[in-house]
């Protein structure tokens, strides 16, 4: 398959920044979070498995409406209601696997990349050799219960209170409120710091972003507030590996219970790693990703739990 960058064109007429790194028979399909978020901290994930020993065809894309892809004037609404929705996102992961011609590949991703996972194994599981979920939950009350629990370990009463405050009056750009923002971040989000991923400029999916999200990781304001797929689980059979950071924003416990209900799942976390583990402990991250598919391809995969 071609190497490095493939712009591809949906059957909508929109285009999709695509790109493969590294070579081998086995393929992995790369998601990103967000949504609105971007591919790059895939870049490396070839690279990182073939330190472990495993050579593997990686394909990552930006969604529609982030970094390199199109993006739609989501402010006129009929475009908005089209595009900005569950329904969407999944099927475009599949018109993405068509187009790249994929099957029989492995499925990898990260935060609102794992809800993807989760839709696409339940409703395309027959295109799966394998599925990691990265950093997502199946549940997303318990998540907003865990992430304003950390928020109260984490700050001072009163610099819970002031956020509290400008999120009842929508004061997200207030510099004192950003400040404990990224306060959190670097907690439980990027605890390798200076984080690659900082951008000196916003370079877009600000909108798929606060329609789905909100302002930031620790308010769930859109459409996220929906996300309840654990009835779902037990009719996933794909193997599955479930990956989290040991200090991350998502709550394990939920973890540990996804792993319960999926019939054929691993559950493994990386210290020293927060929500984007890949980057702050990539040995670790990578040396389990690579164990998972290795045991796949052997067929001696077996449920398991750290």
């Amino acid at each position: 398959m071609k190497q490095g960058t493939t712009i591809i064109t949906l059957d909508n007429g929109y285009h999709l920044w695509t790109n493969t790194q590294g070579k081998g028979t086995i393929h992995l399909l790369a998601l990103h979070g967000g949504p609105g978020g971007n591919h790059e901290y895939w870049e490396d994930t070839a690279d990182q498995l073939k330190k472990q020993g495993l050579d593997v065809q990686v394909h990552m894309y930006d969604q529609l409406g982030s970094l390199y892809s199109d993006q739609p004037d989501y402010d006129n609404p009929a475009i908005a209601e089209k595009y900005l929705t569950y329904d969407y996102f999944l099927d475009e992961v599949e018109e993405v696997r068509q187009k790249l011609g994929l099957d029989n590949f492995y499925l990898i991703g990260q935060s609102w990349g794992g809800a993807l996972v989760q839709m696409y194994a339940h409703k395309y599981g027959d295109h799966l050799k394998g599925a990691i979920i990265s950093s997502m939950v199946d549940e997303i009350d318990e998540y907003v219960a865990n992430i304003n629990r950390l928020r109260e370990e984490t700050l001072p009463k009163e610099a819970v209170d002031f956020m509290l405050e400008c999120e009842e009056k929508n004061d997200y750009a207030n510099p004192k409120y950003q400040e404990y923002v990224q306060i959190m971040n670097e907690n439980f989000i990027d605890r390798k710091q200076p984080s690659k991923l900082y951008h000196l400029k916003d370079l877009g999916g600000t909108k798929v972003y606060n329609t789905f999200q909100g302002d930031n990781e620790f308010v769930i304001k859109g459409k996220l507030d929906q996300w309840h797929f654990r009835d779902k689980l037990k009719d996933i059979t794909t193997p599955t590996l479930l990956t989290f950071g040991e200090h991350e924003s998502m709550p394990i416990k939920t973890a540990h219970t996804m792993n319960r209900l999926l019939p054929n799942s691993r559950l493994v976390t990386t210290p020293n790693g927060g929500h984007h583990h890949m980057i702050d402990n990539a040995e670790v991250y990578y040396k389990h990703l690579a164990d998972f598919i290795k045991d796949v391809e052997a067929g001696t995969f077996q449920n398991e739990e750290e």
